[in-house]
């Protein structure tokens, strides 16, 4: 923004963009001061908390593995509630998810589910532009001025007078917002994405008699929710409204947090809506955190389902922590998509999302996730028929043990060549869309976003790394990695044309996903040398 310099002078705050239509209503001098005061208050705790991850990974990377921690003991045996859950949220049995464009909010809100999750974080590749876009869109969506028509189709877009509950996910601890500076200083694009919604949009929810509710990712750590807890009761203070207004929603999708879901639970009992299975990441995450030990080795990645293994047990521990504290325990994503002009293929498909929400549904989840529109009745179906009520929250399954060991057990299964290729493929087109401005990408009749690229790069990392062995008897050496990258990239070069292949981002993202994964050390996030590609 090109007329940053009295903004400058007076918050310290700095726009590095180029100023575009309607961004002064969202980057305006009150927000911005609010956006400062968020980073002056919280960042160095960030900050911290990221250094201690880094620090944690040290310790599983001489051997040690998570566990229950000792010093929280009390909080987990003792008998505590989280606060009543305000009405709007009492029924979540289909979420549907997604990145903040317009025609995607709308469609979203009017799809029939109970609640969109407007993402910033892994649905959205974070350009400035999608991110501030995205922003007005919602702002749009509260002042009853989201309605619009396509430029291109001339199709006409208007909310429905029912729309779905809005949600939105901010992005992660992790990730800077390096268009924006405070003091000098890259913002979190947590506090950016957070900061900006809650100013402009929390009182004018509140007055149509909804709930200003976050989705929050990538949690690792109870002190990160305690984090998470204050800046809330801030943006309350700041902003005059009562505290526990504000409601979250828990992705636990890291390892580490798996074992401390009582005490994520408990730092954020005044603002706690639930907890939600965020499988995709989850399997990253427990490929990250101990992938240099053997005894961790994965299977190819569809052996990893989600009644097995850690994935079967986290979630049934999920299930039972929450009830046994009045929060609400959402299932994960159904990622598939409508299969076009394949009947038996799109059967087949619906299929496989009606066994999971039906297991998600027995086990006692409150909810679940879809990413396609044409999903909701699907997985409506099956919570309507086995969750006649607005949620389970009366089944304690007080029947579920869950063991240390039975969170570190690994799925059975073969490491395959097509598994290696697959992640290949997935992987590199990914992050080719992503360098591109979309975060949401339909590969191979799936809805993907960003976890599955980092699956793809772990897995092929710890295979390397590990000196796995494939079915067949060969080792997962670079050699063999590079052979089939070099192939599946000429593949789909062909199947783009020569032309439209060159004519993307395809080069920087077989680079990047190359390096990553012959690296020798691992990165945490395939998104931080990524965002440095981008605009």
């Amino acid at each position: 923004m090109n007329d940053s310099a009295s903004l400058e002078t007076v918050l310290g705050v700095a726009i590095h963009s180029e100023k575009r239509a309607r961004y002064e209503e969202i980057l305006d001098p009150a927000a911005l001061a609010f956006l400062a005061d968020l980073h002056r208050g919280f960042d160095e705790r960030r900050r911290a908390l990221l250094a201690r991850r880094a620090e944690r990974q040290r310790l599983f990377d001489a051997g040690e593995t998570p566990d229950f921690l000792a010093e929280t003991r009390a909080i987990r045996e003792s008998e505590w509630q989280v606060a009543p859950i305000p009405a709007d949220l009492l029924d979540r049995r289909v979420e549907i998810t997604g990145p903040v464009d317009r025609k995607m909010i709308v469609n979203a809100l009017n799809s029939g589910a109970k609640v969109f999750m407007a993402d910033f974080e892994d649905a959205t590749s974070p350009f400035f532009a999608n991110l501030i876009e995205g922003q007005i869109n919602l702002k749009d969506r509260w002042r009853g001025k989201i309605d619009f028509t396509d430029p291109k189709s001339g199709k006409a877009y208007k909310l429905a007078a029912k729309p779905a509950v809005l949600m939105v996910r901010p992005r992660g601890w992790h990730l800077p917002e390096r268009h924006v500076t405070v003091d000098g200083e890259a913002m979190a694009g947590a506090l950016f994405d957070f900061g900006l919604y809650v100013f402009h949009n929390a009182k004018a929810q509140m007055a149509q008699g909804a709930t200003p509710a976050f989705y929050l990712p990538k949690i690792e750590s109870h002190l990160e929710a305690r984090l998470w807890n204050d800046v809330f009761v801030f943006a309350e203070e700041r902003l005059a409204i009562p505290r526990g207004t504000l409601k979250a929603t828990v992705l636990i999708e890291t390892l580490p947090a798996a074992f401390e879901m009582d005490e994520i639970l408990y730092e954020l009992r005044d603002h706690m809506a639930g907890l939600n299975c965020g499988r995709w990441d989850y399997i990253f995450s427990f490929i990250k955190r101990l992938g240099k030990s053997r005894r961790f080795l994965t299977p190819d990645r569809s052996a990893m389902v989600m009644g097995k293994a850690f994935l079967g047990s986290y979630s049934l521990l999920l299930i039972k922590t929450c009830h046994r504290r009045g929060a609400f325990a959402m299932g994960g994503m159904a990622a598939q998509i409508p299969v076009k002009g394949d009947a038996n293929a799109n059967e087949a498909a619906f299929a496989k999302v009606r066994a999971d929400k039906e297991r998600e549904a027995t086990n006692g989840h409150d909810g679940t996730w879809v990413a396609h529109p044409d999903l909701v009745p699907v997985a409506m179906q099956v919570f309507d028929r086995v969750m006649p009520g607005a949620n389970q929250l009366d089944r304690k399954r007080e029947d579920v043990v869950v063991s240390r060991e039975d969170l570190l057990q690994v799925h059975e299964g073969q490491r395959t060549e097509a598994g290696l290729r697959g992640n290949i493929r997935v992987g590199v087109q990914y992050i080719e869309a992503w360098l591109s401005g979309r975060g949401a990408v339909p590969l191979y009749n799936l809805m993907e976003d960003a976890a599955t690229a980092e699956i793809s790069r772990a897995q092929i990392w710890q295979w390397l790394k590990l000196g796995a062995a494939l079915d067949d008897g060969r080792k997962v050496t670079p050699d063999l990695f590079s052979a089939a990258l070099a192939d599946e990239m000429n593949k789909l070069r062909a199947a783009f044309t020569p032309a439209v292949f060159e004519s993307g981002r395809f080069a920087e993202a077989i680079d990047l996903f190359s390096d990553m994964s012959l690296a020798s050390d691992f990165e945490e996030f395939l998104t931080l040398p990524a965002y440095r590609l981008i605009d």
